[in-house]
């Protein structure tokens, strides 16, 4: 009798994890293209590139239904070049994204894994680069990080439910050194506000080591040296700072068909030397530097499938030992055409001017160059990139 109840009740135990609801979805986005650079390195450059509306990706989502609102959900996501074929994010099999966490309908969802931080969640979403313009049309070496081209790994995440329109969350990612707890450690908070016009959003991103191998700016793989990750020349000779801080924020409001936007960040590199040095570096040891940035979008939907963008942008460098600060204008037009609900080509144009003196990699202070966002910066204080793509959802 003992043994007949013992087996009905694994019987039973079995049954109610059968019935659980669970479902895994395969998706991914193929976007390709054709784009002329007027001077990469000194040269033009026509090319064919992969990702630049919105990355190549494929990937997987689940979720379980385990009761009482609680599911289980990860996303294991991977980018890719179409041309090549070859991984992206520094050749890691998931580098766009790798999490597992649990979920509450009443409370929100903590999730465990190589993720995104809070700027790129609350404020990203308002900049041109993350709707029509694509990576190029991001702020200048994208160095606020609102075109998300830099992870967090050893994340832990928390994203609330919403709340009336109304989001929140965070992330902590351990630095993983022994001996040394603020090694690589970064976390950020932010907010986000939506409802029926009116989008906002606020974020504050905050990296120790940022360029030290597994810092942030340098996380896509292991073999990678020190300050190899960052190369645009707009910011490339100040990661040599102790920590690396952005606060942002933004705004958006709909009109009809047409749709107003404004970002503002300001990013500090504190403690520079900090990380890694060199003869001149040593010169600027201790020192910080910061850059503000502001930028106004706009884009107007003409019909169902038409959409046509413009956007400025204004990036005021730091000022280095009475050096004029490096300035940056960037605009952008764009027009992205729908062929389906999955499938859709587009046109991009971003041009740069650069003004003023900067820092380089090596602590000289130079001539600032334009460095239109993950293109090989320019051999002058211009340039100018066009694109035509097309983009398909599955």
């Amino acid at each position: 009798m003992k043994k007949s109840l013992l087996a009905l009740a694994a019987m039973g135990a079995f049954a109610g994890v059968a019935h659980a609801q669970s479902s895994v979805t395969l998706y991914g986005i193929i976007d390709e293209g054709f784009n002329i650079n007027t001077n990469s390195g000194g040269k033009h450059l026509y090319n064919l590139s992969s990702g630049e509306l919105q990355g190549s990706r494929w990937g997987l989502r689940g979720a379980e239904d385990l009761g009482g609102g609680l599911k289980a959900i990860f996303v294991l996501e991977n980018g890719f070049d179409v041309n090549s074929g070859k991984l992206a994010q520094g050749g890691l099999m998931f580098g766009r994204q790798a999490y597992v966490g649990l979920n509450s309908a009443q409370f929100g969802s903590v999730t465990l894994g190589r993720q995104y931080d809070s700027v790129v969640d609350y404020v990203g979403p308002l900049e041109v680069g993350d709707q029509w313009g694509g990576y190029i049309a991001a702020h200048p070496g994208d160095i606020d990080n609102f075109n998300n081209a830099y992870r967090t790994n050893n994340t832990v995440k928390f994203t609330s439910a919403n709340y009336a329109g109304l989001t929140f969350g965070g992330t902590y990612s351990f630095g993983g050194a022994a001996g040394d707890f603020s090694h690589n450690q970064i976390w950020s908070l932010g907010a986000g506000y939506n409802n029926g016009p009116l989008s906002l959003g606020l974020g504050y991103l905050n990296a120790r080591t940022p360029a030290a191998s597994g810092g942030l700016f340098n996380n896509g793989g292991a073999a990678l040296a020190a300050n190899a990750a960052v190369t645009s020349p707009v910011y490339a000779g100040f990661t040599s700072a102790n920590t690396y801080q952005v606060i942002g924020a933004g705004g958006a409001y709909t009109f009809g068909a047409a749709t107003f936007g404004i970002t503002y960040s300001n990013i500090r590199f504190a403690n520079l030397g900090s990380t890694f040095t060199n003869a001149a570096i040593a010169g600027y040891r201790g020192q910080s530097a910061t850059f503000n940035n502001a930028e106004v979008n706009f884009k107007y939907q003409l019909t169902p499938a038409l959409l046509v963008g413009a956007a400025y942008d204004y990036t005021r460098g730091a000022s280095i030992n009475g050096a004029s600060r490096a300035q940056y204008h960037q605009g952008a037009v764009g027009v992205d055409y729908f062929l389906s609900k999955r499938t859709d080509v587009y046109i991009t144009g971003v041009y740069q001017h650069a003004l003023g003196e900067t820092l380089n990699a090596a602590g000289d202070v130079v001539d600032a160059t334009a460095g239109i966002n993950n293109l090989t910066g320019s051999s002058n204080q211009n340039q100018f990139t066009a694109r035509v793509g097309i983009r398909h959802k599955f």
